[in-house]
């Protein structure tokens, strides 16, 4: 996580992803090539439906989720970088679990999401390895959490 290695990641330890603003015209666009359900595209059928609006397919909330992290990770390696040092790199994921998408994310919504490391482990299967675990969730503009995962990675221990 965020270029870090195994020994230097601290449970607790709160990142800020940034944010996904997500327009009607995206939802839409998302949703026609991969969650073609009616809710994600059409406003007058979302309106009788069970969500009451258009909304983002929760794919599509969790794509943001990736975009921001990863663009986090990147300027986290970059600025490590620029300081002269290597960041270690980033393994990666053996899976997720407790993935809830808890509200609609509706048109003009922006998520704001984050990742919280809740554990980490050392591999005995592979010596040089270890797993950080994560929860990640995302929070609309009202503060209202709309989306959540627990993670994992595989993160390189620190070299002999």
């Amino acid at each position: 996580m965020i270029g870090l290695y195994l020994e230097e990641i601290v449970e607790g330890r709160v990142v800020e992803l940034g944010q996904h603003h997500f327009t009607r015209g995206a939802i839409i666009a998302f949703a026609g090539q991969y969650d073609p359900q009616p809710f994600h595209l059409d406003d007058e059928v979302a309106r009788k439906g069970p969500l009451g609006a258009l909304s983002a397919s929760g794919w599509h909330t969790a794509a943001g989720w990736m975009k921001c992290y990863v663009a986090t990770n990147q300027a986290a390696e970059a600025k490590m970088r620029a300081e002269g040092r290597e960041p270690a790199a980033i393994g990666p994921s053996p899976g997720l679990a407790n993935l809830r998408w808890l509200k609609p994310v509706t048109p003009g919504d922006t998520i704001t999401y984050r990742s919280t490391v809740t554990g980490k482990r050392e591999l005995n299967s592979r010596p040089q390895w270890g797993l950080v675990f994560t929860l990640n969730e995302g929070f609309n503009q009202k503060g209202e959490l709309v989306f959540s995962f627990e993670g994992k990675v595989l993160t390189p221990k620190r070299p002999a």
